[in-house]
């Protein structure tokens, strides 16, 4: 009597649990508003550091909201860590000359990683999703602001991709002529908006390559439990959000525990398929918080990094 042969069916999960090399991570936090908040993201950062990040950014509220704060941040960062901070840096309510400031003050204290966005307009002016009208005397858009970030360093520039378009974009064509216009001004790697569309961030990358772009594209990654929370921030930046993910969600508003256990598992997925893709670098939207993007890490094989022997002395 003949066997059939041994069925073996295993998912992207378990696949990416069988790999014994690991992807290059980074995460990305928000400056705090109140003491608990504080708190809040330096009990993140302190659960994460030890993943070894390539670096971690720290974000700029819109219309530079947030300046100070992050600015002390970015400043607490290197003073109490060995994480390489990558500071937002947004063309929004201040002039060329107190921009440039900003930039020789970030590499006098140490920081050689610039994230270079144009920025949302002020609260007044619309806010996020509203109409941008650049400052006479600013700079118009990221482009211009990655060039002067490299006039004053050889800082490392990111700069943002919206796979799914930029909704003030007229194609994706167009956007693509808009990323290489940022590196000819001397940017380094596109970290990517979020995004649940995987076949559409995949094409967007095929197209990107095809225009003879070859930086880094690296994807964003947010790990969402609150779904109402995720709408609003999609329709700002025109994320499109499938319908598998309102139906595993649906239900759920008075359930954080199931949705938390969702969230994760679908981005572990996207994850692990993006690795079986060429992928090895993922940046993560943490929101602050640690477990959940923890977890997604240790499924993709990136483990806590023992200090150096001079380090573990100390």
């Amino acid at each position: 009597m003949t066997l059939p042969p041994t069925r073996r069916v295993i998912g992207p999960v378990a696949r990416a649990g069988e790999r014994t090399d690991r992807p290059r991570v980074s995460f990305e936090f928000f400056p705090p508003k109140t003491p608990r908040m504080e708190e809040n993201l330096w009990q993140a950062i302190t659960r994460l550091a030890p993943l070894d990040p390539a670096f971690v950014s720290v974000t700029y509220g819109a219309g530079g909201s947030t300046r100070e704060r992050t600015h002390r941040t970015v400043k607490r960062i290197l003073d109490e860590t060995q994480l390489k901070p990558a500071a937002h840096l947004t063309c929004v309510g201040a002039s060329r000359e107190e921009v440039d400031e900003v930039i020789r003050e970030y590499w006098q204290t140490g920081v050689r990683h610039i994230v270079s966005l144009r920025g949302d307009p002020p609260p007044g002016e619309g806010g996020i999703g509203g109409v941008y009208v650049p400052r006479a005397d600013g700079y118009a858009n990221a482009t211009e602001l990655t060039r002067a970030v490299r006039a004053v360093a050889p800082f490392e520039v990111l700069v943002g991709v919206y796979p799914e378009k930029h909704p003030e974009s007229p194609s994706i064509e167009h956007d693509i002529d808009v990323l290489k216009q940022k590196i000819d001004a001397g940017a380094t790697l596109g970290i990517s908006q979020f995004f649940f569309d995987l076949d559409a961030f995949l094409r967007f990358v095929d197209k990107v390559r095809a225009a003879g772009i070859t930086i880094p594209i690296v994807p964003g990654v947010m790990p969402v439990t609150n779904f109402n929370g995720l709408k609003t921030m999609a329709a700002a930046c025109q994320t499109a959000i499938p319908s598998w993910l309102a139906n595993l969600f649906e239900g759920l508003d008075d359930d954080a525990e199931t949705r938390r256990l969702i969230a994760c598992s679908v981005a572990a997925e996207m994850c692990a398929k993006l690795r079986e893709q060429g992928f090895e670098d993922f940046h993560f939207y943490t929101l602050n918080r640690a477990d959940l993007v923890y977890a997604i890490c240790r499924v993709l094989g990136v483990r806590e990094v023992s200090p150096a022997p001079a380090e573990a002395a100390a």
